[in-house]
C-alpha cells in the first residue's frame, strides 16, 4: 500500500475512533443529571457496616457515575466512641462535612474536633483517622478519585460478623488503603 493511500485509509477511520467519556460524565448517560432524595443511596440502598463501626452509608454520587471521578457517601452514625484505625489512602484525597454531631479527627500528627457545620481535608497518603463523639451524627464524605471506596463498603457491610483486625487489615490492602495504627481514642 503507497503512504498516500494509507494515510487517507486512516484518515477516513478516525471519526470511527471511540472517544472515553469525558472526566466527571456519567458514562451511561453523558450530560444527563440525577437527584437522590434524602434518606436513600443511590445504587445499593442503605449500606450497613461492620466492623469499623456500626454506620449506615448511603451513596449519593458513585464513581461509576463519574467515570471514577469522585464518590459522595452520606454517613449516619450511629456508633458512639468508635471510629477508623489509622490508616492512609493511596490513591485519594478525602473531604468530610459534619452535617449533625461531633467527631474527633487527627490528620498526620495534628488533631482536631468537628462540630455541625465544620469540614475537614484529608490529604491521600497522609495517616488519618476518625472517631464519633456524640450519640449520633452525620457526614458527607467526599472522595477524590473515586478508587475502591464503594466497593470496600459494600464488602464490610456484606461480612457475616464483624472482622478480626487482621481481616480488617486485608480488607483495608484489598482497597487501596493501610492499617497504620489503632483507632483514634477520645480525649
Amino acid at each position: 500500500m503507497k503512504r498516500r493511500t494509507f494515510l487517507r485509509s486512516l484518515a477516513a477511520a478516525a471519526p470511527a475512533v471511540a472517544i472515553p467519556p469525558a472526566f466527571g460524565l456519567n458514562p451511561g448517560a453523558p450530560g444527563k443529571g440525577f437527584k437522590i432524595a434524602a434518606g436513600e443511596g443511590r445504587l445499593h440502598g442503605h449500606i450497613r457496616l461492620k466492623g469499623v463501626n456500626a454506620n449506615t452509608l448511603d451513596v449519593k454520587v458513585s464513581g461509576k457515575d463519574t467515570a471514577g471521578g469522585l464518590a459522595i457517601f452520606e454517613q449516619t452514625s450511629l456508633s458512639p466512641k468508635r471510629g477508623t484505625p489509622l490508616h492512609v489512602h493511596l490513591n485519594q484525597d478525602e473531604v468530610f462535612y459534619v452535617l449533625e454531631g461531633e467527631y474527633y479527627f487527627q490528620v498526620g500528627e495534628e488533631k482536631f474536633r468537628l462540630r455541625t457545620g465544620d469540614s475537614i481535608f484529608l490529604p491521600m497518603k497522609v495517616p488519618h483517622a476518625w472517631t464519633q463523639i456524640s450519640e449520633r451524627g452525620k457526614m458527607t464524605v467526599t472522595f477524590q478519585p473515586a478508587g475502591k471506596m464503594e466497593a470496600f463498603f459494600v464488602a464490610l457491610a456484606a461480612l457475616a460478623k464483624d472482622p478480626t483486625a487482621a481481616e480488617m487489615a486485608q480488607l483495608f490492602a484489598t482497597h487501596e488503603m493501610k492499617v497504620v495504627g489503632p483507632p483514634l481514642a477520645v480525649d
